[in-house]
């Protein structure tokens, strides 16, 4: 009950901290744009965008047409654009990626499967993402909505690009970043001997041997993480014609919506302006079967 009241009043503080991205206009009405991400990134941000539209805002969402989750809405406005994969193509890759969750598998082949299965699925995000911002129709449709902000998941950092084109302030909803992408981007420190690595499991304290494991975690990560998002930051140089880095594309957002909470997650350095929202899925809940 606790945890649900909580997130009650998360919900109803969410669009006064939009406000002051959005401006004073904002205190009247807002035009948002959303860049969501398919499945439960999306699932988890429909109740800040319903919360949005009761405050008076226009709420546009963009996404691509092999979406699996993301459908009309009687709160918003959906706009779809061509991307070069069907859904079924995307249906595979939710399948596939829930089972490697319950993989048993050794450390080392679990790292290997995770950089194959992230390698195939980032090449086929990456050409959606190339197709929207190469579609110089819609974007020029986006250009002329004037919107006054962009609400996104930056996990892939295609919304991102998106914001920077059209140069408005950019939200980020996120739980979190690979490779402490969002520490780097807020220049916020994130010591390895103290801060876990998610597929480490270990706890704060770390004795020498948990610590070496944690880097070693952490220099994987990285190599990972150079080839699913090093291509955005050549594809953001291409569109914005400036030399343009992933840590450039992030590190703009006005406000850093986390999806998580310290009584779930170990404690660790934060940013001013990054802001915890953990329990704000819990009002999306369902009785238990018998």
């Amino acid at each position: 009950m606790t945890v649900v009241c909580w997130s009650s009043r998360l919900l109803l503080l969410l669009p006064y901290l939009l406000l002051c991205v959005f401006g004073p206009s904002a205190s009247h009405a807002g035009r948002l744009l959303v860049f969501p991400m398919d499945g439960s990134h999306w699932l988890s941000m429909l109740g800040v965008i319903q919360q949005l539209q009761q405050k008076g805002h226009e709420v546009v969402v963009i996404a691509p047409e092999a979406s699996i989750h993301i459908k009309e809405g009687s709160f918003y406005t959906l706009r779809k654009f061509p991307v070069p994969f069907q859904k079924e193509n995307v249906t595979a890759t939710l399948v596939e990626l829930g089972r490697t969750a319950f993989n048993q598998d050794s450390f080392l082949l679990r790292v290997v499967k995770i950089y194959m299965k992230v390698k195939r699925d980032s090449s086929m995000l990456l050409a959606g993402c190339s197709h929207l911002l190469h579609n110089a129709e819609f974007m020029a449709s986006l250009e002329e909505s004037h919107f006054d902000a962009l609400l996104t998941d930056p996990f892939l950092p295609c919304g991102s690009i998106v914001a920077q084109y059209l140069t408005v302030p950019t939200v980020y909803f996120l739980n979190k970043l690979p490779c402490s992408l969002d520490s780097e981007a807020t220049q916020c420190p994130v010591p390895l001997s103290y801060v876990p690595k998610s597929l480490s499991f270990n706890s704060d304290r770390m004795n020498f041997l948990q610590r070496v494991k944690n880097v070693l975690l952490a220099v994987s990560e990285n190599f990972m993480c150079r080839v699913v998002y090093s291509p955005y930051g050549s594809l953001a140089t291409e569109i914005l014609q400036k030399e343009v880095t992933v840590q450039d594309l992030l590190s703009p957002a006005s406000i850093w919506l986390m999806r998580s909470d310290f009584v779930k997650d170990y404690p660790r350095p934060i940013m001013p302006n990054m802001v915890f929202i953990g329990g704000i899925n819990c009002l999306q809940k369902k009785p238990l079967s018998q």
